[in-house]
């Protein structure tokens, strides 16, 4: 279906945040698209950093990146898993961005002197923004998502520019959801409908009246709790939708539309829902996630192993992955500052495959690469991904060619930098949004792991780096076995290193988890799944003994 002019559906959450409003609109997005409507989401985040860059992955999880280079919100990654559509920059705006946007117009001179203020200089860049996507005609059906919860001061100029867009642009073309918390207060045995109403009532302080709303609880709601709510709360009784626990995300999509979700959200829309969802190809993909035929231990050794969302895409590919090979992936996050040379076979002995995430800086560095020689000298499958696959190439480095200093002079001073800045970044002083970003070109070795992997030799896959293998090194690297198995073909940059002799050990210098979606799963990580599985069948009386 194609609309002469994009419908908007504004996201909001409300009493706490981390409620599931991105994985909400990632369902609202899979169902519409089922129906024939093409959709696309995005994110405003209410914090000022300019991207999420910068970001600690303890304070914000894992940095997603998109085809065109940006540094977004995880949110964003699941958008991309649901939809099977790439994101881009326009997906995903900060307060930081809009604030930055505005004053570099007021530097130039664009607001002819006038005092510049948060309304309407700041509402009209969010509005701008909001409706950015809408312009290039390639959609009926924008989704935005509000970060944070109403209520926020920060949250504020962007709840005022949904008021002012839904007068604007009209109430039959706009539609507002509002996901909020219905707490199960164990003393009394009771659902409370309070901090839903209370959320609510800021929402009409601020003009806007929510459509539809998403109730998050840890148990199924009362038909009378849910008309409570619709009756307080000025909504239909139709369209109080919950949202209750369930065991894998994949499952809230249908869980939305045995609640007629789609349909109320069309009906608000002013929108046919005539034909039912064509959800078939994701019904039969939960049904694999909910009843594997078979099971296995991966270790995933990182140094933000206590925040599992600092390696969300990562664990979603696993489950991308597990679904093709009827597997359920059972990951274990091992802290790689724990890692010793003592302790490493304890600790990792009984997986079926290793991989070492992508991080930056030197803590934990050397656990990664005790990691990495174990899973090289026991032959366990292995993946390491950007600062895995260095980690991997200062291993080999050290123990195989006898470099006894070899590293990346990320980490310090060394004569034998095995890994070392990539030249473009000699004169980076910024840190943020400066890195080798997005999606490049990747040419594979016919007869590689990567290439049977991937079935072709030309890929692409999207890069967040700063450092690279030093090709200064790459002939003794070969000889010794250590083969560059993918090349940047512009560039001669080594993308992707593989073991001759070792039964599956691949490092890739880009994330092949980022283009991982549930309709096309990452081959390197399918291919990754189906070795550990082989590895843990001819191990099968092994690891029993371990």
């Amino acid at each position: 279906m194609k609309l002469t002019k994009p419908k908007y559906i504004f996201v909001t959450g409300g009493v706490a945040s981390s409620l599931g409003k991105g994985i909400i609109s990632a369902s609202i997005a899979r169902l519409l698209q089922a129906r024939g409507y093409s959709v696309t989401i995005q994110k405003l985040d209410p914090y000022i950093n300019v991207d999420p860059g910068t970001l600690n992955p303890y304070e914000h999880g894992e940095c997603y990146v998109t085809e065109d280079g940006a540094e977004t919100d995880l949110d964003l990654g699941h958008y991309e898993r649901f939809t099977n559509q790439p994101t881009s920059k326009a997906n995903n705006v900060t307060t930081g961005r809009i604030y930055k946007s505005v004053i570099e117009k007021e530097r130039k001179g664009e607001y002819l002197g006038k005092t510049v203020q948060v309304i309407p200089h700041i509402t009209d860049e969010i509005k701008r923004r909001i409706q950015l996507l809408g312009q290039t005609k390639k959609y009926d059906i924008i989704i935005t998502e509000i970060g944070g919860t109403v209520g926020d001061i920060e949250s504020q100029p962007f709840i005022e520019s949904v008021r002012q867009l839904r007068y604007s642009l009209g109430y039959k073309n706009t539609a507002l959801v509002h996901l909020t918390l219905i707490p199960y207060m164990a003393a009394s045995g009771e659902m409370k409908t309070k901090p839903t109403q209370h959320s609510v009532k800021a929402l009409l302080e601020n003009g806007l009246q929510p459509d539809i709303l998403v109730l998050r609880a840890e148990r199924p709601l009362t038909t009378a709790l849910k008309r409570k709510v619709a009756l307080f709360c000025n909504v239909d009784a139709n369209a109080v939708m919950e949202s209750i626990d369930v065991p894998s995300i994949y499952e809230v999509p249908l869980m939305m539309h045995a609640q007629h979700l789609d349909e109320v959200v069309l009906d608000k829309l002013n929108l046919p829902a005539d034909k039912e969802p064509d959800m078939e190809a994701w019904k039969a993909f939960v049904e694999k996630v909910k009843h594997p035929a078979k099971k296995i231990d991966i270790a995933l050794v990182g140094k933000y192993t206590e925040l599992h969302d600092a390696y969300k895409s990562i664990s979603e590919s696993f489950i991308h992955a597990g679904a093709v090979n009827d597997c359920h992936v059972k990951l274990h996050y091992v802290n790689s500052e724990k890692i010793t040379p003592e302790n490493v076979a304890a600790q990792l002995g009984k997986m079926a495959g290793i991989l070492v995430a992508p991080g930056f800086g030197n803590r934990g560095i050397e656990g990664k690469i005790e990691a990495v020689r174990f899973a090289r000298e026991s032959r366990i499958p292995f993946l390491g991904i950007c600062l895995g696959m260095q980690c991997a190439v200062i291993e080999f480095a050290r123990n195989v060619l006898g470099i006894a200093d070899a590293n990346s002079s990320e980490m310090e001073q060394t004569a034998h930098p095995v890994i070392d800045l990539m030249e473009e970044q000699k004169g980076v002083t910024a840190k943020g949004g400066t890195m080798r970003l997005g999606a490049y070109p990747c040419v594979l070795k016919k007869g590689s792991k990567a290439a049977a992997a991937y079935g072709k030799l030309n890929i692409s896959e999207r890069h967040r780096h700063r450092y690279e293998f030093n090709n200064d090194y790459l002939e003794r690297f070969e000889a010794a076995g250590m083969k560059a198995v993918g090349v940047n073909p512009d560039t001669n940059l080594v993308e992707v290193v593989e073991i001759e002799d070792h039964p599956w050990f691949v490092g890739t210098q880009y994330h092949p988890e980022y283009k991982s979606t549930v309709l096309s799963p990452s081959p390197l990580f399918v291919a990754f799944v189906k070795a550990a599985m082989e590895y843990a069948e001819a191990h099968k009386g092994e690891s029993a003994k371990k």
